[in-house]
């Protein structure tokens, strides 16, 4: 693992005075972009070297389940609405657990379990769940809601190479209920709006936010805790997917059931 990460003499008022002039569409984030992208680093290799709690496939294992998933990020990265494409790492991990969740990580890092790829029935849903999370790190939601679970000091000392330990408790916090990276109600209303502008060029239906809500509301399930700890359904939530996309021109989209199946069949 690589050291933390430091910011050469860099003065505390300094700090301060820079933190809070980092703003991302009048919301304060005293993280830079840089800094978004070098934590996100560091909470994907922690990820990737603890195999216990985040059985990640290999991509030499199932090239082609990681290429079907490239494929979907590609055609979502294609959004001219995405403002940090060409910072991002953006690269996608499908972690072999029977858990209902998905998360995004700071600078553009996404993870998918394989619980939630095997439950939806087509490739839309999934499109869209994967533009949601694609939202959150782009609109740096990730390093907002850090800021807030963890206190500003906490991640001032990250920042400032004084916390070493502060990845591995958001790693652990991510394993047991994705606390760590919660998102508020306007983050995820947000995050849906962009995965519908996100999708709306493509040949996928882009209402698949809206499809995944709707298959949890007719087979409910435990397991669902987990995701809704970060991702609380809301009827609302769902009309406004609706009004987005009749906003955007109505356009019908594919749904691609039965290459998903192919792709699920893929899996372990």
């Amino acid at each position: 693992m690589n050291a933390p990460f430091k910011l050469p003499g860099f003065s505390v008022l300094f700090a301060l005075v820079f933190f809070f002039a980092s703003c991302d569409d009048g919301k304060v984030n005293f993280f830079s972009v840089d800094e978004d992208i070098s934590l996100g680093q560091e909470i994907t290799e922690e990820i990737l070297n603890n195999p216990q709690d985040y059985p990640v496939l290999d991509r030499n294992q199932h090239p082609g389940a990681y290429a079907y998933m490239e494929r979907m990020r590609d055609e979502i990265l294609a959004s001219s609405d995405i403002r940090h494409k060409n910072r991002f790492d953006w690269n996608v991990y499908i972690i072999d657990q029977d858990v209902f969740n998905a998360f995004a990580l700071p600078g553009g890092n996404t993870f998918y379990y394989s619980g939630l790829i095997k439950f939806l029935d087509d490739e839309a849903s999934l499109a869209g769940v994967m533009a949601h999370e694609i939202a959150h790190s782009d609109r740096r939601h990730s390093t907002n809601r850090l800021t807030k679970i963890y206190g500003f000091q906490i991640m001032a000392s990250l920042l400032l190479g004084n916390n070493p330990g502060l990845v591995q408790q958001i790693v652990a916090d991510l394993a047991l209920t994705t606390t760590a990276l919660s998102f508020s109600r306007d983050d995820e209303f947000e995050a849906d709006e962009y995965a519908v502008r996100y999708l709306y060029p493509t040949q996928t239906d882009s209402r698949g936010v809206a499809y995944f809500f709707e298959k949890i509301d007719a087979e409910p399930s435990p397991g669902w805790m987990v995701y809704f700890s970060t991702h609380p359904p809301n009827d609302a939530r769902i009309e406004a997917i609706y009004e987005k996309h009749q906003e955007l021109g109505g356009k019908e989209g594919n749904l691609f059931q039965e290459r998903y199946q192919a792709f699920k069949n893929s899996l372990p």
